[in-house]
């Protein structure tokens, strides 16, 4: 595992859960507006190898936290590029910790196996835009069928899972958010969150503009025409 960071506490990212979060190195998407390019572009991540915490280290610390803490987020960067994630959650739930899994889907057969497994409890997925702009906004790895797999794997329900959707007022047109609620109808829950300007991988899109709270209000009642639970997050 190249494990780029760890956050020791948090209350906001493991719904139900104290949790730590750690976060993997390297991604498959290449997505304008990211916030963490240190941990997703290779040149990036050469600058900060020397920080990587090894595999050990974070097993020791989760030990130490035994009993304070309920869950590990595993986070990215993009997770399930990782050979060996499997085998690093089967070494932190043997420790006593439940494991949430944030990921872009673009392996479904990955997120299919570990639910199999029984080996996480809890997914997010972001969901970026419609299926066809995918590429456009993430670039030409993302795979529109792979998405739609992924999709359909959590609606199943055989996990407790969430989408999340970071809004952009230059990206998400009214056409583009109602082909995006179509695809997700049927699902449990759903997250908007609002776009922040700043660091972005691209740096074009620090001058792209987040939605006001207002019509994030009114995209969350398109989106509850047909998503069970549906959150905004703020600033």
């Amino acid at each position: 595992m190249i494990i780029s960071g760890i956050q020791k506490f948090t209350l906001l990212d493991f719904p139900g859960k104290i949790a730590c979060i750690i976060f993997t190195g390297g991604c498959n998407y290449r997505c304008g507006f990211c916030h963490n390019p240190e941990f997703v572009l290779p040149e990036e991540l050469a600058k900060i190898s020397k920080n990587f915490i090894p595999e050990v280290a974070v097993l020791n610390f989760l030990e130490e936290r035994r009993g304070l803490l309920q869950g590990v987020v595993i986070t990215g960067g993009e997770p399930t590029i990782m050979p060996d994630l499997e085998k690093f959650i089967v070494k932190v739930r043997a420790l006593g910790f439940a494991v949430k899994l944030d990921s872009n889907g673009n392996r479904p057969e990955i997120l299919q196996s570990l639910i199999k497994k029984g080996l996480v409890d809890y997914i997010a997925m972001d969901f970026k835009t419609s299926l066809p702009e995918y590429q456009s906004l993430v670039g030409k790895w993302a795979d529109e069928k792979k998405l739609q797999e992924s999709i359909d794997i959590l609606k199943e329900g055989k996990v407790d899972y969430e989408f999340r959707t970071t809004l952009i007022c230059e990206i998400h047109t009214p056409e583009i958010l109602e082909a995006m609620r179509e695809t997700l109808a049927g699902a449990k829950r759903l997250y908007l969150q609002t776009f922040r300007s700043g660091i972005t991988l691209d740096p074009a899109f620090k001058d792209f503009h987040p939605f006001s709270s207002d019509e994030m209000e009114d995209i969350a009642k398109l989106f509850r025409k047909d998503v069970g639970e549906v959150f905004v997050r703020g600033e």
